[in-house]
């Protein structure tokens, strides 16, 4: 797949970090907000599910209202309706990619604003990474690292703050 094809449509949407998630003895998922237009968007935990983790998934409940999207599904209540994460636009500045590594089920989330694509995934917990994460299929975080490195100009991580990916960025 190009780069042209994993960016979002439009630049449209407004990013908002409401937690900096962490790891370590205790861990939490890092929780943003982005609206485009009418499309307001919880990632981890709420609207869009990264993976199947209780972190990224705990508090969903708080949305009673609210469309879930997996890397299978949107799931509205009761109704579960099937497609695959890879391309589906949320909205014209929200985009879900399909990047397996942390689990066979991961998802990263494109986010098109003014000052260029933000990436919401578990690819790295935090700034630093891990390297190697002890818990995936390395093969296929180092394909989604690279996939995500040539579009993003932020990654917010699964369990820190937001960073600009340079040299130092694992790989």
């Amino acid at each position: 797949m190009s780069m042209q094809d994993d960016r979002p449509a439009s630049i449209s949407a407004e990013v908002h970090i409401l937690v900096h998630g962490y790891v370590g003895e205790r861990v939490a998922s890092t929780v943003s907000y982005v609206r485009d237009g009418d499309a307001l968007v919880i990632i981890d935990p709420g609207i869009v599910f990264s993976h199947h983790h209780p972190d990224p998934t705990l508090n969903a409940a708080l949305f009673p209202a609210a469309r879930f999207h997996d890397h299978w599904a949107i799931y509205h209540h009761d109704v579960w309706h099937s497609r695959p994460a890879e391309g589906y636009q949320l909205s014209p500045s929200i985009r879900l990619i399909e990047t397996p590594g942390h689990t066979p089920q991961d998802i990263t989330t494109l986010v098109g604003t003014s000052a260029g694509v933000v990436a919401f995934t578990h690819l790295w917990w935090h700034a630093n990474g891990p390297a190697v994460d002890p818990h995936a299929d390395m093969a296929g975080v180092h394909a989604g690292r690279a996939r995500v490195l040539r579009i993003a100009a932020q990654i917010v991580p699964g369990h820190g703050a937001p960073f600009i990916p340079g040299a130092a960025t694992p790989r």
